[in-house]
């Protein structure tokens, strides 16, 4: 990563296009759905400017959620840095736990396994072939958070929802910057596990319970500077037990003003995955890129979209707070006695500042992460990153195939709950 601070290159065309979105990548939509290899999900650990992550996002029977992450950082030169969080909400009384810990003694593989676990003294997440042909593969997470605190979980796929990647290939995933791909400047890439179920122990010093419900599981790379990447993020994450399974997954980030398909000055393009599984299968894989002098099409097959509704300014931030925002997904479906277009939309309420819905927390980002990487790094050159997280009963409404779902061809609503981020970061 070092060599592009300090390449001695000829320049090239400053107008030349410097970021290649792998929502571009695939223009076919046959191509758009990459089934993981399990190299995918392995860690990497890269040296240089790349935070490398893997989270899991569980919803329990009591309404709680619990998001447990680990987070690989790698600062040039310097040692890297890895955490271990996890944030434990329950929306009916308000308790947050959150807890944010730097690890010690961190090893992937862990002896015997492959490098889809990982340990330290603090925690451990162990991957396992189940020998299932229902459920075939899974990882049990356990870590000590504090001398009141441990959770358990065993997170399982089903065969019916296969990991994914968008694109095919070697490359599927990625989005790169600068304007080699062979040599790129930064890169990022997603790989998800979009539905999963998950057994979970909580057990605190008052007591322990066990709980069990639907989820999602997502390893993720920056290989640039976070502040280079982007300067807003959007993600969501809908989980329905109706009609034997339903999940819609996005992700998009939009990048700086730096890169762009004109090179500098040229940026703010917007890059957007998602996916949606029915009757409990993965029906829909989707990919589009928002350029910022294009109007995306309404008539296009492939739609992935993440629209801020009516946004209010808030003071505690200095950003303008969406308080609405709609989600919306379309493509042909990839189950093959399931053809036809899958169409899929989710309106969030989450209200403004002063009435918030559905409100978990504004994450202040730079004090959540470690000194060094604050420092070192210098993330913000003048901004305040904050993750506004929501959680919310809501409505996916759907038309496809009636062979995923009866009666889906007329459209259908269906009720779960949705956590949903919105990041503002420049």
């Amino acid at each position: 990563m070092f060599s592009s601070l300090f390449s001695t290159s000829p320049p090239t065309d400053p107008k030349a296009s410097n970021f290649r979105p792998v929502s571009s990548a695939f223009p076919e939509p046959s191509d758009l759905f990459g089934e993981l290899e399990p190299k995918d999900t392995e860690w990497t650990c890269a040296s240089g400017f790349v935070t490398e992550t893997s989270i899991f996002y569980n919803f329990l029977e009591d309404g709680t959620v619990i998001m447990c992450q680990v987070i690989h950082s790698s600062i040039g030169v310097w040692y890297p840095t890895i955490q271990f969080t996890c944030k434990i909400y329950n929306p009916n009384t308000g308790e947050k736990i959150w807890k944010s810990i730097n690890v010690s003694n961190f090893v992937t593989p862990p002896p015997g396994l492959d490098k889809r676990s990982s340990k330290a003294d603090e925690y451990s997440i162990t991957y396992k072939a189940t020998g299932d042909p229902l459920n075939p593969e899974m990882y049990a997470i356990s870590a000590q958070l504090s001398d009141d605190l441990r959770i358990s979980l065993d997170v399982t796929r089903p065969a019916s929802v296969p990991g994914f990647k968008v694109g095919k290939g070697p490359k599927g995933g990625f989005s790169y910057f600068g304007s080699d791909v062979e040599k790129p400047e930064g890169y990022v890439v997603h790989r998800f596990w979009p539905r999963t179920h998950a057994s979970c122990t909580i057990i605190r010093k008052d007591g322990h319970k066990q709980a069990q419900g639907p989820g999602m599981f997502v390893h993720a790379i920056q290989g640039m500077r976070p502040n280079l990447v982007a300067a807003r993020w959007n993600f969501a994450n809908f989980q329905s037990d109706a009609h034997g399974g339903v999940s819609a997954v996005q992700m998009e980030f939009t990048t700086t003003d730096a890169h762009g398909r004109r090179g500098a000055g040229s940026g703010g393009v917007a890059v957007n995955v998602g996916c949606i599984v029915l009757g409990g299968k993965l029906a829909v894989v989707t990919g589009e890129t928002r350029w910022p002098d294009e109007k995306q099409k309404e008539e296009s097959i492939v739609k992935s979209r993440a629209i801020h509704q009516h946004p209010i300014h808030d003071q505690d931030t200095g950003y303008s707070q969406p308080s609405e925002i709609d989600y919306r997904w379309s493509g042909p479906s990839i189950v093959g006695d399931a053809q036809g277009v899958i169409d899929a939309s989710l309106h969030v309420d989450v209200g403004g500042p002063k009435n918030p819905k559905g409100l978990i927390e504004k994450v202040d980002v730079l004090a959540e992460i470690p000194y060094v990487i604050k420092t070192v790094v210098n993330y913000v050159a003048g901004t305040k990153p904050y993750i506004y997280q929501f959680l919310n009963k809501a409505k996916l409404t759907v038309r496809g195939p009636d062979a995923l779902i009866p009666g889906l061809s007329g459209g259908l609503e269906i009720e779960g709950v949705v956590f949903n981020e919105a990041t503002f970061i420049s």
